[in-house]
């Protein structure tokens, strides 16, 4: 069984077991997070779809890091003006491990 859900602004297809990195959750590593923006659960026939999201279903997940990406190079230059402007940036995600997907 899978379910997509729906966390940051972006959707995910997870099933159980699965390991993902999410945008920043507010939540410490070892804690259980329940992410109940749920769009689809099931598998093949018994797929349910929400309007938007699927009533009495929820993913339960276990913070497993809180970490940033790697570094990206922003640069920004205009020719012949010697404007050359070099910034960095590292996103901060949260990897989660997908224990269990219900649905009532």
């Amino acid at each position: 069984m899978y379910a997509i859900i729906m966390t940051g602004g972006k959707q995910y297809r997870v099933s159980e077991g699965d390991t993902l990195r999410v945008e920043k959750l507010p939540a410490e590593v070892g804690e259980k997070v329940v992410l109940d923006k749920v769009l689809a659960v099931g598998e093949g026939a018994d797929l349910k779809v929400g309007n938007p999201y699927v009533e009495g279903a929820k993913v339960t997940a276990s913070v497993q890091a809180q970490d940033k990406a790697p570094k990206i190079i922003v640069f920004k230059y205009k020719p012949k003006k010697n404007y050359r402007r070099k910034q960095g940036h590292r996103q901060p995600y949260t990897q989660l491990q997908i224990e269990k997907i219900e649905i009532q």
